[in-house]
């Protein structure tokens, strides 16, 4: 198996404040592996130190068993993409790519097939003659992962590659970054505050919170099977509910109350009885006609659609005065909706999730918004 494999043992960086809190991680080899948050959950400050732009305040990092806390930037077998892709304007894109082969004594053959090998694999042949301000910003972005392969390093790290690009080009972007990882077989390690991107790419990803890991997983694992209210809601849109925890059964599964309506779950993380968080995901909301009977089945008005193209996203108002989410695919079935119907609002016990940790306060129509912009 070739080189790459990443290992963070308490690693901690202090400036101010903590910004960095004793992550432990380990990163196979050959594996795309995503660091997930909001803005100043320390996720950059990690990938700055593993690329040795920051200095630890406490801590190892390891690639491939060799500690590398206290080497230099350019004897580390990493590289660095950034956000702003950072080409050299007065240079063509084959200087560009070559820039950091310049110093490792090859000849100009050498050079010029290294060069066309990494265009080729970002599919920029061709294009070798040009200057930056040529390209578009899909174009820049494959010259710099090309300036970045074609030194071959163990570890490729990615700070938020495509932030600067529209959100069309980073749909197709995405799945062609994934396919590049996969035919150059190295260690990607990418840092993004998109959800949409962590989930679509990783094979694993973590979520940080304040300078630590919230939880570590496969992208499925991780939207299906939060560790708690912060991870459940940062990831994805999600239904957060206060509810109240009245027995356990089973295993993991629980009997709640929300308002008045007796709830039955089959997953729960909580020790004890009383108030707690249960979360849902809209898409497995069920929508149905007011009066239908039987068990987790909750009164509710439509209080607002929101069409997204190949799915509306229904806005409810539970009895209780919850605000709840729903997904439906545009396959006909919602025809009958409008604001103002009563309706009773499905919540399969499958689907039900009672978490613990505080939740972030996110309006659900901030929460709609954002659904509507990705």
């Amino acid at each position: 198996m070739p080189g790459g494999r990443v290992e963070l043992v308490g690693l901690t960086k202090r400036f101010t404040e903590v910004a960095v809190d004793g992550v432990d991680l380990d990163v196979a080899s050959g594996e795309f592996f995503s660091l997930l948050g909001p803005s100043g959950c320390g996720k950059t400050t990690t990938l700055r130190l593993i690329a040795g732009f920051e200095q630890p305040t406490s801590g190892r990092i390891l690639l491939d068993g060799a500690d590398m806390s206290n080497i230099p930037p350019h004897r580390r077998n990493v590289n660095t993409v950034f956000q702003s892709y950072a080409l050299f304007p007065f240079l063509s894109v084959s200087d560009n790519v070559a820039f950091g082969l310049r110093h490792r004594h090859l000849t100009k053959d050498e050079i010029r097939r290294l060069v066309g090998d990494a265009l080729e694999l970002v599919q920029l042949t061709g294009f070798g003659k040009r200057r930056p301000a040529m390209l578009s910003g899909g174009q820049q972005q494959r010259v710099a992962l090309a300036r970045a392969l074609v030194l071959n390093p163990a570890v490729l790290l990615l700070d938020e590659p495509l932030g600067s690009l529209d959100a069309k080009l980073r749909r197709s972007l995405k799945m062609e970054l994934k396919a590049l990882q996969e035919r150059v077989g190295i260690t990607f390690l990418y840092v993004t505050h998109d959800q949409e991107e962590a989930l679509t790419m990783s094979d694993r990803l973590a979520v940080m919170n304040s300078g630590r890991i919230a939880q570590i997983g496969v992208p499925r694992e991780v939207y299906e099977e939060p560790a708690d209210t912060y991870v459940a809601d940062f990831l994805g849109v999600s239904n957060l509910m206060e509810v109240e925890v009245l027995d356990r059964g089973p295993g993991a599964a629980c009997h709640l109350r929300l308002g008045e309506t007796p709830l039955a779950a089959d997953r729960g993380e909580v020790d004890g009885l009383g108030p707690a968080h249960a979360v849902i995901r809209p898409e497995r909301v069920r929508i149905e006609q007011h009066g239908s009977a039987g068990p987790n089945r909750v009164p509710a008005m439509v209080e607002r659609l929101v069409f997204l193209g190949a799915a509306t996203q229904v806005m409810l108002r539970l009895a209780a005065g919850v605000p709840l989410q729903a997904l439906i695919q545009n396959d006909g079935s919602a025809t009958g909706l409008a604001q103002g119907t009563p309706v009773h609002a499905f919540l399969p016990p499958d689907a039900l999730r009672v978490l613990g940790g505080a939740a972030r306060e996110v309006p659900v129509e901030a929460a709609a918004e954002a659904a509507v912009s990705r």
